[in-house]
C-alpha cells in the first residue's frame, strides 16, 4: 500500500504570491481523503485534475477561514454534478451547524447525505477507520480547537516464505495460521512447523502524521513518533518567534525540531505566512535542525511507498 499526498495550498491567513489557502489531498490505494478546505480549494481540485467525485473523505483541522472557507462550495459543486453518494466529514464542533444553516438560507437540499464525526477538542480519539487504515485525531495548541489527523496502516500479516514449504502440501487454514504468525502444531500440541521458519516478516506500516495550526507543542512527539511523512505548519521564520507565539504559530526550526524530536523521516513545511515572497528562509532554518525537509509547493506530490 502506498500513500501519496499533493500539495493543494500552502499559504496561511490569506492568499498571496501565487499561494492558496491551506489544502491537501491524501490518497491511500483508492481512498481520496481531502485535508482542510481553504478558499479556492475546488479551483486547485480542477488544476491539479482531480475528479471530485472520488472524495469521500473531508477533515477539517480548525474553524479558522483559511482551513474551510472554500468548503460549502465545494459541497455544492459536488451537489451540482449529480453526486448522491454519502460523503463523510469529521469536522470540529460547530461546522456541522454552519453548512446546516449556509444550506438552509440558500435553500439548497443536497441530494446526498453528509455523514458528520465530530472529533473532540484536547483530546486523542479515533475519528476514521477502515480495513486498511486508521486515523486519530492529534489536538494541537491554537487560538480555536483544533486538531491534527494522524493516518496509519493497520498492522500487517507476516509474508509466507514459499521456497521453506513448497513441498509441505498445507491447507488454506494452516497458511491463514501462519500469517497470523501462530506457529502450526500436532494433534498432542507439539510444534510441528515454527512461524519463524516459514514466514517473514510484514511489510512495513506506512504512517502520515498532519500536523495543522499549532503553536510549539513538543507533547505530540510520542504520538506521531517514527511516522513516514510529517506536515507541520511553519508560518514564520525564526526572527519572528515572537510573532508566532502570540499567534499560535510555530516557525521552520520549531517544526524541525518537532520533526527530530519524533524521529521521522520527511518533514513537509507550509502554512507560510504572506510576509514570505521567498520561501528560502523557511527551508534553510528547518534544514540546520532536520535536513530532510521540505517546502509545501502547491501541486507538489510526496509518496510513501
Amino acid at each position: 500500500m502506498s500513500f501519496e499526498l499533493q500539495i493543494l495550498g500552502s499559504n496561511s491567513a490569506a492568499f498571496a504570491h501565487r499561494r492558496h489557502h491551506t489544502s491537501q489531498l491524501l490518497k491511500i490505494q483508492s481512498e481520496h481523503f481531502l485535508i482542510d478546505c481553504g478558499e479556492g480549494t475546488q479551483l486547485l481540485l480542477k488544476k491539479h485534475h482531480v475528479k471530485i467525485s472520488k472524495i469521500n473523505h473531508i477533515l477539517i483541522s480548525h474553524l479558522h477561514g483559511d482551513h474551510y472557507f472554500g468548503l460549502i462550495g465545494l459541497l455544492s459543486t459536488m451537489h451540482l454534478f449529480g453526486r448522491e453518494k454519502e460523503l463523510t466529514l469529521i469536522a470540529p464542533p460547530g461546522l456541522a451547524e454552519i453548512i446546516s444553516l449556509q444550506l438552509k438560507h440558500s435553500q439548497t437540499w443536497l441530494m446526498y447525505r453528509i455523514n458528520f464525526v465530530e472529533w473532540t477538542p484536547n483530546e486523542i480519539e479515533l475519528v476514521f477507520e477502515n480495513q486498511a487504515i486508521t486515523i486519530d485525531s492529534i489536538p494541537m495548541s491554537h487560538g480555536v480547537p483544533c486538531s491534527g489527523f494522524l493516518f496509519k496502516e493497520k498492522k500487517k500479516r507476516r509474508r509466507i516464505h514459499r521456497e521453506a514449504f513448497a513441498d509441505l502440501n498445507l491447507t488454506p487454514l494452516e497458511i491463514n495460521k501462519l500469517k497470523n504468525g501462530e506457529d502450526l502444531l500436532d494433534s498432542d500440541g507439539s510444534i510441528k512447523h515454527e512461524n519463524k521458519v516459514l514466514t517473514i516478516d510484514p511489510h512495513p506500516q506506512f504512517s502520515y502524521a498532519y500536523c495543522s495550526d499549532t503553536e510549539y507543542k513538543p507533547e505530540i512527539t510520542e504520538q506521531i513518533r517514527g511516522v513516514n511523512l510529517l506536515y507541520h505548519e511553519s508560518t514564520f521564520a525564526d526572527d519572528m518567534i515572537d510573532r508566532a507565539h502570540h499567534t499560535f504559530h510555530s516557525t521552520a526550526k520549531e517544526a524541525a525540531s518537532i520533526a527530530k524530536e519524533a524521529g521521522v523521516d520527511r518533514l513537509v513545511l507550509g502554512h507560510f505566512s504572506a510576509r514570505y515572497r521567498e520561501l528560502d528562509v523557511i527551508l534553510e532554518e528547518a534544514k540546520t535542525v532536520f535536513p530532510n525537509s521540505h517546502l509545501a509547493i502547491e501541486g507538489t506530490k510526496f509518496e510513501v511507498s
